[in-house]
């Protein structure tokens, strides 16, 4: 079984959700707290053992690379300053040299198809795939516990979560079958079921971890929802062919691809800061006794 080395970030997306914040700023660069989006994405990655990171991006994402790469002018400043933990801080989210990749999507033609554009870097080997919009809050992150159940599994594994059952319809849906360590063996995947159709209400919650011959599938996979490659359709063929495992994840997610949950992850993670959660409290209470 080949240790999960490579991660692909698809982060070409434009981000209109939140215009005009992100008319000129890419919305994997906007802040959770004092740090941006992507940045706790990567951090999660790291800890789960990956080397090689790989983003899938566009045109204007260009302050994702200059985020992870060294300033020497601003270094030399703290450094003169005397701002040695703010210079130890940044030094530690420094990329070692050749581990950063970066590769263009050059048209928006769907998640599938961002992840199909990574193929020549990630070569022939299984590799995570994590959704930057997605952001998880627990100890240890979630791809860690993946990676600790595809130790045991192999195959290919997906991180889910509960959903009301009567939301199905918004979710993409897999079916339960026998437990596996953290989490159970998939015997079905549905995009947006009717909670009539749905196979149980486990979603799928942005982080997978996948052999290469999806790269096969996804070259010939046609435009499925929205007129867009999905990541989805591909992963219903290869579940043809190859096992597919759930982990149940237990921890926090925030979609910060919505405004909501953009203003939820900056306040849970604000409350983990020791100095700021008094006076978050006070302020909430306040605010609590206003409405």
């Amino acid at each position: 079984m080949k240790k999960i080395r490579k991660a692909v970030f698809p982060v070409a997306g434009l981000g209109t959700r939140f215009l005009p914040a992100t008319k000129a700023v890419p919305k994997e660069m906007l802040t959770v707290v004092d740090r941006p989006v992507i940045q706790y994405v990567v951090e999660e990655a790291r800890e789960a053992g990956i080397e090689h990171f790989i983003f899938v991006t566009g045109r204007g994402k260009t302050a994702i690379e200059d985020h992870f790469d060294i300033q020497v002018e601003l270094y030399e400043t703290l450094s003169k300053r005397g701002k040695t933990d703010v210079l130890e801080a940044l030094r530690a989210i420094e990329p070692r040299a050749g581990t950063f990749s970066y590769t263009r999507q050059q048209e928006p033609l769907g998640l599938g198809h961002a992840v199909w554009c990574a193929r020549e870097l990630v070569g022939g080997e299984p590799f995570a795939l994590l959704l930057p919009d997605m952001i998880m809050q627990s100890s240890p992150g979630c791809l860690k516990q993946m990676v600790e159940l595809y130790a045991r599994t192999g195959g290919n594994v997906v991180s889910v979560e509960e959903c009301d059952p009567a939301q199905t319809h918004k979710y993409g849906i897999v079916g339960r079958g026998k437990e596996a360590h953290t989490g159970f063996e998939i015997t079905a995947m549905v995009e947006k079921p009717k909670p009539e159709d749905a196979p149980s209400n486990f979603f799928i919650s942005g982080r997978y971890i996948l052999q290469p011959e999806i790269f096969t599938l996804l070259e010939t996979q046609e435009k499925g929802a929205g007129g867009e490659i999905q990541i989805t359709d591909a992963m219903l063929r290869l579940h043809a062919e190859q096992p597919f495992y759930a982990h149940v994840y237990r921890g926090l997610t925030f979609d910060c691809g919505t405004p909501e949950g953009f203003v939820e992850a900056n306040l849970a993670f604000a409350l983990q800061d020791e100095q700021m959660r008094p006076r978050l409290r006070s302020l909430m209470e306040r605010l609590a006794r206003g409405a």
